[in-house]
C-alpha cells in the first residue's frame, strides 16, 4: 500500500484552502486502504456548475466544501467516464474519485437502443474503481448515482481481469455500495455482473484448461452452489452414441479430448411439470476449423468457440440465484474440432438425432444449437450487438426490452425462405452445413438450425460479432465479454414475472 505523494507547492496551495491532508494527520500510509468514488453530472442550462449526486453533495458538505473547491481548480469540467482523483479530503476515504455521468436527463436513447444514463454509470464507475485498483487500495465504496443496479454492474464489470494463471496480479478490490441506498438493486447489480463474470472466466481460459470436462466441472459446482432446486447431468461419450447424436459426434471425432453432453436443470417454478425453458449453447472448447483449418492469426480466440455454453449456462446460474419461479433447461454440447486421421473430411454425410442428414462441405462444426458464432455475423454487426434470427415476435420484443435495459444489444435478422433454400439444396444429403454462397453466411447458419428446431416458438443468437472487447465497451477490459449474459439473465427475469 502507498500514498500518493504530493509536491511541497501543492501542499502549501491544499492547506490555503483549509484542506489538511493525512500527511498532517500523522495517518500511516497501513491506514490507507479505503477508496471512494462520487458521481457528478454534466452541466444543465439552468446550472452555475456541474451537479454532484445526492452522495456526493453530502461527502462536500461533510468536509466544508473542500470536494467542490478542489474540482473547480482542477481543470475543466468532467466529461461523461471520464475521472478526477482527490487525496487527502477525509480520513475515512484517504482517495476520492470523482466520475463524469454526462446529463442527469439522460434516459432512453430511441436511436442507440439503451438506456444511455445506466450506460454513463456503468461506464463511470468502472473507470472509478479501477482508479481505486491502480492506487492498490483494497476495498472502494461506490456512489449508487440514482442506479444502484448499474454503479454495482459497472464496478464488478470494471475491475474484473482473467489472472488465473499469472503469478503476479493485480489488487483485489471489493466494491461495496456508499451510503444506505438501495441495497436490493446494488446486490441485483453484482448478481447480474457476476454472471458475465462467470461466463468471462469460461471463455477466456486456454483450451487446455477448459476441456469439455472441466467445463461441465466449472457448471455443476456453481449451478449447486446457486440452488438447491438444480439437477447437473454430465454425459458420456458411451451416452452421446446411445442418443445417436451423429452429427455432434462427428466434430469431436477428431480430437483425443472426449465429448460431454452437459444437460443442466433448474426447477424454480412450484409446479415441477410446468413446460420449461430451454436454453442450447454451442460448446466448442476449441475449433481449429478440422481439416479445413482456420488461419493460424487470431486462432487462439478459438477458445471461446464455446461462447454459447458459457453464456447460457451462466444465465441459468444467475436465475437459479435469483430464485426465479420458472423451470429452465440448458443443453451443451461439449467437445473439440480438431484435425486428425478421424477428423471429419469435406463431403462426409453424417447423420443427426433427428434422422436428417448432413453433408460436411467444410470442417466446421454448425450443428443444432440455439445460441452460437458465426464470423459471418462478426462480418455484419461487428461489436455492436448481437444478432437475433427468430420466427417469434413475442420472443424478440422480450429480448429486444431486455437489451436496451442492460446494454448488451441485440438486433433482429432475417429468417427468410430464400436462405433455406440454399442449405436444403444439397447433392448427397438432406442439407448442407453451409450455404451455397459465401455471402450472408451468419443467414444461411440460422436456416440450417432451422431445419432441427421442432417447437413453435424459437430464436437462435449469433454471438461471434460481441466475443471479444477491445475497446468497444468502456466497463469491459480487453479480453473475452461473456456477452449477452446480462440480456439473457435480464430476459429470464422478464419472463418469470410474465409466467408468474
Amino acid at each position: 500500500m502507498y500514498l500518493l505523494p504530493l509536491p511541497a507547492a501543492a501542499r502549501v496551495a491544499l492547506r490555503r484552502l483549509g484542506v489538511r491532508g493525512l500527511w498532517d494527520r500523522g495517518l500511516s500510509t497501513a491506514d490507507m486502504t479505503k477508496g471512494l468514488v462520487l458521481g457528478i453530472y454534466s452541466k444543465d442550462k439552468d446550472d452555475d456548475v456541474p451537479q454532484f449526486t445526492s452522495a456526493g453533495e453530502n461527502f462536500n458538505k461533510l468536509v466544508s466544501g473542500r470536494l467542490r473547491e478542489m474540482l473547480n481548480i482542477s481543470g475543466p469540467p468532467l466529461k461523461a467516464g471520464k475521472t478526477r482523483t482527490f487525496y487527502g479530503l477525509h480520513q475515512d476515504f484517504p482517495s476520492v474519485v470523482v466520475v463524469g455521468l454526462g446529463k442527469r436527463s439522460a434516459g432512453v436513447d430511441d436511436q442507440e437502443n439503451w438506456h444511455e444514463g445506466k450506460e454513463n454509470i456503468r461506464a463511470a464507475v468502472a473507470a472509478g474503481c479501477r482508479q481505486v485498483q491502480d492506487l492498490e487500495l483494497p476495498s472502494v465504496e461506490v456512489d449508487p448515482c440514482g442506479d444502484a443496479q448499474a454503479a454495482a454492474e459497472g464496478a464488478v464489470l470494471g475491475l474484473y481481469e482473467y489472472d488465473d494463471l499469472k503469478q503476479k496480479k493485480k489488487v483485489a478490490v471489493s466494491a461495496k455500495l456508499h451510503g444506505s441506498g438501495d441495497l436490493e438493486a446494488w446486490e441485483k447489480g453484482v448478481l447480474f455482473a457476476s454472471g458475465q463474470n462467470l461466463a468471462r472466466q469460461l471463455m477466456e481460459s486456454p483450451a487446455n484448461e477448459m476441456t469439455p470436462t472441466r467445463f461441465a466441472e466449472v457448471i455443476e459446482k456453481n449451478l449447486k452452489s446457486a440452488s438447491s432446486k438444480t439437477e447437473v447431468h454430465i454425459r458420456t461419450k458411451s451416452w452421446i452414441e446411445e442418443q445417436e447424436m451423429g452429427s455432434f459426434l462427428s466434430v469431436a471425432k477428431g480430437s483425443e479430448e472426449p465429448p460431454v453432453f452437459l444437460e443442466i436443470h433448474y426447477t424454480g417454478s412450484p409446479n415441477a411439470t410446468e413446460a420449461p425453458l430451454v436454453f442450447v449453447g454451442k460448446g466448442i472448447t476449441f475449433d481449429s476449423g478440422g481439416i479445413s483449418i482456420k488461419a493460424s492469426a487470431n486462432m487462439d480466440l478459438m477458445r471461446a468457440d464455446m461462447g454459447g455454453a458459457a453464456t447460457i449456462c451462466s444465465a441459468i446460474v444467475s436465475a437459479a440465484k435469483l430464485n426465479l419461479p420458472i423451470n429452465i433447461i440448458g443443453l451443451a454440447p461439449l467437445c473439440e474440432n480438431m484435425p486428425s486421421g478421424k477428423a471429419n473430411k469435406p463431403g462426409d454425410v453424417v447423420r443427426a438425432r433427428n434422422g436428417k442428414t448432413i453433408q460436411v462441405c467444410e470442417g466446421t462444426t454448425k450443428q443444432p444449437h440455439e445460441l452460437c458464432l458465426t464470423g459471418a455475423m462478426d462480418v455484419a454487426l461487428g461489436s455492436g450487438a448481437t444478432g437475433v434470427f427468430t420466427n417469434s415476435s413475442w420472443l424478440w420484443n422480450k429480448l429486444f426490452e431486455a437489451s436496451v435495459e442492460t446494454g448488451d444489444r441485440v438486433w433482429r435478422m432475417p429468417l427468410f425462405e430464400h436462405y433455406t433454400r440454399q442449405v436444403i439444396d444439397c447433392q448427397l444429403a438432406d442439407v448442407n452445413n453451409l450455404g451455397k454462397y459465401r455471402s450472408a453466411g451468419a443467414c444461411t447458419a440460422a436456416a440450417f438450425l432451422r431445419e432441427f428446431v421442432t417447437h413453435t416458438k424459437w430464436a437462435h443468437l449469433d454471438i461471434a460479432g460481441v466475443m471479444t472487447n477491445k475497446d468497444e465497451i468502456p466497463y469491459l477490459r480487453k479480453g473475452m465479454s461473456g456477452r449477452p449474459t446480462r440480456t439473457l439473465i435480464e430476459f429470464l427475469l422478464r419472463f418469470s414475472k410474465d409466467s408468474s
